[in-house]
């Protein structure tokens, strides 16, 4: 896998770090801003989520900060790959913890008000009121009533676990996500990227019209003026490159 320090060798990248890890705030400071790429590719999952973008990305870097600190230089193991996890971790803690819904204080009394006619006809007449019921007696639209109601409707955390004693405590996140590891996803787009940019001109017009256009073989050889079999050729040359870069 290509680090984002392209310019430091291996040797030099691990002096940074130790230097780093020592205290050394300038070379912390070099680390952060030679590795800026990769964490903005990750901060750029998260925009959209109510928080502004600056501050996802100094979370970024506090969790790139984390990754120096703990790196250990005698594993074989690349930076990015290292680092990935903990920038999406500290991302991901930050928004759980600052991310929860603000409920406006008039939406709160409706659906005060609402509970407390709910319960009062209970107790009286043995059933609920309906939405429309509700709607109807307190002169508001029904989706005024189900928007105040789910509105202060306890939120579960995708991060708490369920705690029932079953044989299932995962986390809600661990439920809905994919088999496959999240952080290994992101650094092996990340990769994909840095070796697009890359190839020659021919090689990237391959890959675009072949993956991205959603051309055959056939189809790019008419478009670049080539044949099949050296579309097929420059491909294989492609895609055998990215797995050994993506497993070494």
């Amino acid at each position: 896998m290509q680090e984002t320090t392209k310019r430091m060798s291996r040797e030099e990248l691990y002096q940074s770090i130790d230097k780093a890890k020592n205290g050394n705030q300038e070379e912390m400071t070099n680390l952060i801003e030679n590795n800026k790429g990769l964490i903005w590719n990750i901060v750029k999952r998260f925009i959209g989520r109510g928080v502004e973008t600056e501050d996802i990305y100094q979370i970024g870097c506090m969790g790139f900060i984390k990754a120096i600190k703990r790196f250990d230089t005698s594993l074989e193991v690349q930076l990015s790959t290292y680092a990935v996890p903990y920038i999406l971790g500290e991302i991901k803690k930050f928004i759980r913890d600052d991310g929860a819904i603000k409920v406006s204080r008039s939406t709160k009394e409706l659906a005060s008000k609402i509970m407390q006619l709910q319960k009062e006809y209970l107790d009286k007449e043995g059933r609920e009121l309906s939405v429309s019921e509700i709607a109807k007696m307190l002169k508001i639209a029904k989706e005024e009533i189900s928007f105040a109601l789910d509105a202060v409707k306890p939120v579960n955390s995708i991060y708490e676990e369920r705690g029932n004693g079953s044989d299932d405590d995962r986390t809600i996140m661990d439920r809905l996500a994919s088999k496959e590891d999240e952080a290994t996803t992101i650094t092996n787009k990340i990769v994909i990227k840095q070796l697009i940019e890359n190839l020659n001109e021919r090689e990237k017009q391959v890959i675009l019209l072949r993956f991205y256009r959603d051309k055959t073989q056939a189809q790019v050889a008419k478009v670049l003026g080539i044949t099949q079999v050296q579309v097929s050729r420059i491909e294989r040359k492609i895609l055998d490159n990215m797995k050994l870069k993506l497993t070494s």
